[in-house]
């Protein structure tokens, strides 16, 4: 299928189950607010290695979060319960509880608690002393410049991670460019991040590897620098493919954060360079969410 001059390959995206959890950072503006979530997110591009996949989900105002002042909500997945607790609290203690004027807060309520100011009061020294506001319990750690306030619990709620789309194009200009343009668009939409650098990897990579030791290593399908040698999927006038991966509450989040990028691709023409969309996938064999593109820009 072609639309506007780019081809819409007949394939889709492979996504699986994660958990998650939203955080509410605040500070006296929106600057330290960004800088604790830049750090909290940081190193948190892919489970693989990274334990947790995370990223900003949006930038808040004063009258959207719980102390009325500037904020930032941030999305973070893992592939267990264990391990988003786990990446949770040593990022909420590392990386917020460090930043001048910050807060921290749940975003969504479940049934299932994530420790944050019940465990990092104890870094008060006897001397924190909390607050029970309706049902929620509030932690004032001291710190040098003031207080730390901090809820007493996150809460776990389920995700899926690994939508995604790739962009063809006919160089690395052209397609970092497209990049930029469906990265913008999908930024726009809630309840999803895209984990990786400026929302765009080149590594993408494939299950498992001719060394042992490594569980994935680079999708050479989709290397431009070596169709000469490999069984490529790539036709002669492909010379860069960048792949936008895509974290998000439910199905419909994903699906429409995948639609908002690829329509906006679409929208730039033959002149963008790009030649086609495409997607990852594991055959199905993997995870239980597949999206088809031509279902998905519908």
């Amino acid at each position: 299928m072609q639309i506007n001059n780019i081809e819409i390959w007949d394939t889709f995206a492979e996504a699986f189950p994660m958990k998650c959890t939203r955080l509410i950072i605040t500070a006296e503006n929106l600057k330290w607010a960004m800088n604790a979530a830049i750090e909290f997110t940081g190193f948190a591009t892919s489970v693989i290695a990274c334990g947790c996949e995370a990223g900003i989900e949006k930038k808040m105002s004063i009258k959207d979060t719980p102390d009325n002042r500037p904020g930032v909500s941030i999305l973070i997945f893992s592939m267990s319960s264990k391990e988003l607790s786990k990446q949770v609290l040593n990022r909420a203690g590392q990386c917020v509880m460090t930043a001048p004027s910050s807060a921290l807060f749940s975003g969504n309520k479940s049934s299932i608690k994530i420790k944050l100011g019940s465990s990092l009061r104890f870094f008060g020294d006897g001397y924190q002393i909390s607050k029970k506001i309706d049902e929620d319990r509030f932690w004032r750690i001291p710190v040098m410049d003031g207080e730390f306030i901090c809820e007493d619990f996150a809460y776990q709620m389920s995700g899926i991670g690994g939508g995604n789309f790739l962009i063809l194009a006919k160089s690395n200009k052209d397609a970092l460019r497209a990049s930029e343009v469906a990265v913008k668009a999908i930024n726009s939409i809630p309840n999803v991040i895209l984990p990786f650098p400026g929302g765009v990897v080149r590594s993408g990579s494939k299950v498992g590897s001719k060394y042992k030791t490594l569980i994935a290593s680079t999708n050479f399908e989709y290397c431009p620098s070596i169709k000469g040698i490999v069984k490529t999927k790539l036709k002669s006038d492909v010379m860069s493919v960048l792949e936008i991966v895509i974290d998000g509450i439910t199905e419909e989040d994903i699906s429409l954060a995948m639609k908002v990028g690829i329509k906006s691709i679409i929208n730039l023409g033959k002149s963008s360079g790009v030649k086609a969309i495409s997607a990852g996938n594991y055959g199905g064999k993997l995870g239980p969410y597949h999206f088809q593109l031509k279902k998905v820009i519908k």
